[in-house]
């Protein structure tokens, strides 16, 4: 039986998330979003798949096909399925909590690869399989890795020192989308197009929008420079007809371009026009203002970048 629980959904998965103190709040709102739970330790368990690449917080996956109390009852189980593989690997994932000793987690390795049906290769497997203790419990399943390919993104020819960075960039998106890649994405004040471009990674219908139309060719040289088509527009963002679920804002606070309060509100009002659904990031509470458009703000999060605190906003 050759078992190939990536190929099907419903199952349990274990997720490895690490973050740094500073984005402890952002790495537990985009879980919540993905998984609908807010994890008190750095994995969980879920029956909810999402692919680890997506997240900037998620290290590891494993899709579980056993968890027992002992690892002798895994080795047994492995024989009595006849697993089977190709070409395969099995290495062991360490937890930062109370982990096995490393003889230990070797002995794991090597006894599962022993009894697994199929040719081990060590350099360049067709499957990974990974092997963990928690809290005394082996559980044992296919293992998928966070590839961190979005990463290639900090090389954009573009960027600006107060531009979002690209993990927080990433977050939001994920935040703002939650498990529903087919909706329609706007960021209607997308500057040199960070969000954008990590929205394009993940093939979520998304569009620009930029009012300083030098900054906006910039945003368009980006996403040529990645291989995206181009969807950023230059122009005003009240001009926008075209509705949308969700905008992404990180509202302009006047650090190298004057803005007004009133300018600033007018954007929070243009956003409740065009889209269902806004995650905005603010440098104060703007609660009262955002309230006033119309919105409810159902979740708050910040993330601090330097001497900055941004106040991040899930309202519908």
């Amino acid at each position: 039986m050759n078992k190939n629980i990536l190929n099907f959904k419903g199952e349990k998965y274990l997720y490895v998330i690490n973050y740094p103190k500073s984005e402890e709040s952002l790495c537990n709102m985009e879980m919540k979003c993905l998984f609908k739970k807010t994890p008190d330790k750095k994995y969980f368990f879920s029956n909810c798949y999402v692919n680890p690449s997506r997240s900037p917080f998620i290290k590891d996956m494993v899709s579980v096909i056993y968890e027992e109390n002992s690892l002798e009852n895994i080795v047994n189980k492995v024989i009595e399925d006849n697993l089977s593989y190709d070409d395969f690997k099995v290495c062991y994932i360490k937890l930062e909590d109370g982990d096995i000793s490393y003889e230990e987690r070797l002995r794991s390795v090597r006894e599962i690869g022993l009894v697994i049906n199929g040719q081990s290769e060590m350099h360049n497997p067709k499957i990974t399989l990974g092997i963990t203790n928690i809290d005394g419990k082996w559980v044992f399943g296919e293992y998928k890795r966070n590839n961190f390919a979005w990463h290639i993104h900090d090389t954009k020819p573009y960027s600006y020192s107060n531009s979002l960075s690209l993990r927080v960039a990433r977050a939001l998106v994920n935040i703002a989308v939650e498990n529903n890649l087919n909706c329609k994405l706007i960021d209607p004040c997308c500057g040199v197009g960070t969000v954008v471009i990590e929205a394009l990674s993940m093939d979520i219908d998304v569009k620009g929008c930029e009012i300083n139309n030098s900054i906006a060719e910039n945003a368009k040289r980006n996403l040529e420079f990645f291989g995206y088509e181009n969807v950023i527009t230059s122009g005003d963002m009240h001009k926008i007809k075209e509705k949308y679920d969700i905008a992404i804002i990180d509202l302009p606070y006047g650090l190298f371009t004057k803005t007004t309060l009133n300018e600033q509100r007018a954007l929070i009002k243009g956003a409740r026009r065009i889209s269902d659904k806004l995650v905005i990031v603010t440098l104060e509470d703007m609660s009262k203002y955002i309230e006033d458009a119309g919105f409810n703000i159902v979740d708050t999060c910040y993330v601090c970048k330097g001497k900055f605190k941004r106040h991040i906003s899930i309202c519908k």
